[in-house]
């Protein structure tokens, strides 16, 4: 019908992490929050019991009952919580997808927190209609990962932990070892372009993406690296996690 508007597409997303857990609704026709999101300090000790509470509380308050998207600092395989990142170690084993489903009344779908960074990139940010191999690489506390082959998530890659020099990679070439150390920015990205090297000689990629916090300041390291794959920055930044995870537990409309 002439004049007929399309409806907007939404989902909902929330972040967990070790210090806050965030949460708002998506715009999943433009990538973007669809209100402001909403952060509550992580509960101490986040126990999946404290932590699921607060994702209820965050769901009840933009009255969202619709499918629900939720990172989590962990490999999550098929719902279940592998490892435990900067949280309780209760949550090993935990079924985050039915634990959160019950605390929210909505269908869950759980997963790594970079992995639902990268998707939030590849739909909208600095991966969109990037074939071939991508793969993120975030930059914070430690290192995340998430590598993508023709648009598709290989998920829980967990590349930070790569030995690189007879080292974990991110006990080095993280943002925290460059505070940790006191290094400059050429000390460190001497190190970080050592670990990007070992990620393409293992990878091959057509594209890394950086993103955590310090890749807004790209410009003081980037240059000082020597790697033969394009490199450039992720876009969508604090929002990702928040954005990924709403786009990868909400349906595409068929066509």
């Amino acid at each position: 019908m002439a004049g007929q508007q399309t409806a907007v597409r939404q989902g909902f997303g929330v972040d967990i992490g070790g210090s806050g857990i965030k949460g708002a609704p998506v715009d999943l026709d433009k990538g973007a929050m669809a209100a402001e999101r909403l952060r509550v300090a992580t509960p101490q000790p986040s126990t999946p019991t404290a932590v699921a509470a607060v994702v209820g509380d965050i769901c009840r308050h933009f009255n969202w009952t619709g499918p629900l998207g939720c990172t989590f600092p962990a490999v999550v395989q098929n719902g279940v919580a592998r490892t435990a990142a900067n949280v309780d170690k209760a949550w090993i084993g935990t079924d985050l997808a039915v634990l959160l489903s019950t605390a929210t009344g909505s269908q869950v779908t759980a997963m790594n927190d970079a992995d639902a960074a990268g998707v939030a990139e590849m739909a909208f940010g600095a991966g969109r209609d990037q074939n071939g191999v991508v793969v993120l690489v975030t930059l914070g506390t430690g290192i995340g990962s998430a590598l993508f082959v023709d648009g598709r998530l290989v998920p829980n890659t967990e590349l930070g932990h790569l030995e690189v020099s007879g080292q974990e990679a991110e006990t080095r070439a993280s943002d925290a070892a460059r505070d940790r150390d006191n290094l400059s920015w050429k000390d460190w990205a001497h190190r970080l372009q050592r670990y990007l090297r070992t990620l393409e000689n293992l990878l091959w990629p057509d594209l890394i993406i950086l993103g955590g916090g310090v890749s807004k300041k790209a410009t003081k390291f980037v240059p000082l690296m020597d790697v033969r794959t394009p490199l450039v920055t992720a876009q969508l930044l604090n929002d990702a996690g928040i954005v990924g995870a709403a786009e990868a537990a909400t349906p595409r409309p068929p066509g």
